[in-house]
């Protein structure tokens, strides 16, 4: 029998993965997370938490969402990240048990620095430039942060599920 954490992780890795992918898409190719995907995330959480999530802690998890996202303001507020990756990361704060926030910042310690490494390696090879031409996160200064913050939360997710935490 799946523990409860694995059993809720799976419940929330088919609806999480599409919106992941499309904010890592959206920040690579645009710069920008929509503020549509950071609702649709939400939302995952606000329909499938119910099911997923006992309903003592679905409510503490909601102030997850409040506590990033003030951090993630002070955060954009000093130029330290942008707007739309302090909404997303709130946005991905409820799918993570506190139990599993030391977890879960090491996952995204080595997604940061895996997702850097790899957009960087890529925007040099020039066949891959080619068949991106309009990717804007190319010639920009600054990282798409939603890459790595996508391939945390489903790294985060798919460990969870596995490892049965």
């Amino acid at each position: 029998m799946l523990a409860a954490a694995a059993r809720e992780a799976l419940w929330f890795l088919p609806f999480v993965a599409p919106v992941a992918i499309w904010v890592a898409w959206s920040d690579m190719k645009f710069m920008k997370i929509p503020n549509k995907a950071v609702l649709a995330l939400a939302g995952v959480f606000a329909t499938i938490g119910l099911l997923a999530v006992p309903l003592p802690e679905y409510g503490w998890r909601w102030m997850h969402l409040a506590v990033v996202l003030a951090i993630g303001f002070v955060l954009t507020i000093a130029g330290a990240m942008g707007a739309g990756d302090a909404k997303f990361a709130a946005a991905m704060a409820p799918f993570v048990a506190l139990g599993d926030a030391r977890l879960f910042i090491g996952i995204f310690a080595a997604s940061l620095l895996a997702a850097f490494a790899a957009h960087r390696l890529m925007r040099a090879v020039p066949a891959f430039r080619a068949a991106t031409p309009d990717w804007a996160s190319w010639t920009h200064a600054k990282f798409p942060m939603g890459l790595a913050l996508s391939g945390a939360l489903l790294i985060h997710l798919g460990a969870v599920a596995m490892l049965g935490r």
